[in-house]
């Protein structure tokens, strides 16, 4: 790897702030905002819009399509297919 030409890979934490989640990985963003994490020790901190603990198909809200309904309306509109 050469030196001086990429950015710097530390621990960093994402916080989710609308399912108030938050966990410590390593990333190569950066962040002004700081925060004390459960070890003691102070991490940048970056806060995101959705994460697995907030995404309805993590949660199990994700809402389920009717297909069988929509082919039996498609086939009452224009008729079955010939096979």
């Amino acid at each position: 790897m050469q030196t001086g030409i990429h950015p710097a890979y530390g621990p960093v934490v994402f916080r989710d702030r609308a399912a108030g989640h938050a966990f410590l990985t390593r990333s190569t963003m950066t962040s002004e905002q700081t925060v004390e994490w459960e070890d003691g020790r102070t991490y940048p901190v970056v806060d995101v819009e959705v994460s697995s603990a907030s995404h309805p198909f993590y949660t199990g809200a994700a809402r389920v399509l009717d297909t069988a309904g929509r082919v039996e309306r498609f086939e009452r509109r224009y008729g079955k297919r010939d096979r």
